[in-house]
């Protein structure tokens, strides 16, 4: 596991996935996360199991908490009790970033907003995720993956083809798994920040701005020139013949990506047996292939046709120019180049139980994230409140009061 967090602890008051990634990312770094939980209910995505979204039974796995809780700690406290606030008050005072997830008023409320969290420490770096952003009208609003992201941001538009009669959906956490690396990468430059000038700002990332920094080029160039420029090919009106995907005979796809066309053209047709197309006078250049666009790709639909994924995969393996197969989720788990580079980690729930999660995309010194699995609700909270200094009769108290689990 790279320590470069080593040392450090967030206190992390956050559910579902946008927030807690970027906890879990802090964790794979080395840092101490403890997500402080509702006693009783815990974090909401706990629940998805007993809906049906998540497979139950024995020994069942929720990898959609997993995932983004892996290498944590878990109290449960009711920070909304007096004596619940004063316990997460206490662990503030150890900590060195506050991570939430909760809107403004809820923030207010129960007295964990910066105001109230700088008075306990005022070294902390505090960081907030949102749907909305922390300013204007819609602050106060809740925002989730599907809606912000997908639909207020202009994901669902940008990526549905124009003959479609829906938008697109989404898959599960997509925005919300990118914005926790975000939220990390600004803790990390925050934590660098106040070691350089004393100061501790405080983070903001929001759903809303992380779709609209996926989605800039279409946003400038919207601004530049009006509407919605950015252009949506019929595959066979394509400019470059040597970009996008073909069908396969087994019914895959290959995608190609060689945007230096005149570059690449020749080694591709010699590659794929078919030296008579890089003769073919249609197709000689960029400028002939552009005029003959329709042509080519029908051309290369036949080609592609005639072999299955596999033997595409084989023919085009010493290709220089980029192409890549079309892959599902089911094959990364097996693709040599993800084990090669350690992107799945193996976890031991401790109880028998092993399974594969997704290590973050930044590596220090080509290390590998060694992952541990995400805590159980609570599992943590005698061991947190005896490093604060607690007796057991102190905890014991807490817990017949209701405030801690």
């Amino acid at each position: 596991m790279a320590n470069a967090l080593s040392g450090f602890r967030v206190v992390e008051v956050a559910a579902w996935t946008f927030v807690p990634a970027a906890g879990a990312v802090l964790a794979d770094w080395g840092a101490d996360v403890i997500k402080v939980e509702h006693p009783v209910t815990g974090d909401p995505q706990r629940g998805l199991v007993s809906m049906g979204l998540i497979p139950g039974g024995d020994g069942a796995v929720n990898y959609i908490m997993e995932q983004p809780n892996r290498g944590k700690r878990s109290i449960g406290l009711d920070i909304a009790t007096e004596g619940g606030r004063e316990l997460l008050y206490r662990l503030v005072e150890t900590a060195d970033v506050f991570l939430t997830s909760f809107l403004p008023s809820v923030r207010q409320r129960l007295r964990i907003d910066v105001e109230h969290i700088r008075a306990v420490n005022p070294a902390i770096v505090y960081a907030r995720g949102s749907g909305q952003g922390p300013r204007g009208e819609d602050r106060d609003r809740p925002g989730y993956d599907g809606s912000v992201y997908w639909g207020r941001g202009g994901v669902a538009h940008a990526l549905t083809p124009a003959d479609s009669a829906w938008p697109i959906g989404g898959r599960a956490a997509f925005g919300d798994l990118a914005g926790g690396m975000a939220i990390a990468g600004g803790i990390a430059a925050a934590l660098l920040q106040r070691a350089v000038s004393g100061v501790a700002p405080v983070v903001d990332v929001s759903l809303l701005g992380l779709a609209m920094w996926q989605l800039s080029p279409d946003i400038v160039a919207s601004g530049l020139y009006g509407g919605d420029p950015m252009p949506k090919f019929d595959r066979s009106a394509t400019p470059n013949p040597l970009v996008g995907s073909y069908r396969t005979s087994d019914g895959r796809f290959i995608t190609l990506m060689m945007l230096q066309a005149d570059r690449y053209w020749g080694e591709f047709c010699t590659c794929v047996g078919r030296s008579d197309l890089a003769d073919d006078p249609r197709f000689a250049d960029g400028a002939g292939r552009f005029a003959n666009r329709e042509a080519c790709v029908t051309a290369l639909d036949e080609l592609f046709a005639g072999r299955t994924y596999a033997e595409w995969c084989r023919t085009l393996a010493g290709l220089s120019g980029a192409w890549a197969p079309v892959q599902m989720a089911s094959e990364l788990v097996d693709d040599p180049q993800v084990r090669a580079n350690g992107y799945l980690s193996r976890v031991d729930r401790g109880d028998g139980r092993e399974y594969d999660l997704v290590g973050n995309p930044v590596q220090l010194d080509e290390t590998a994230d060694g992952l541990r699995a995400a805590p159980e609700h609570g599992q943590h909270t005698e061991d947190i409140l005896l490093e604060l200094g607690l007796d057991w009769e102190a905890i014991a108290a807490h817990k017949e009061a209701g405030e801690v689990l």
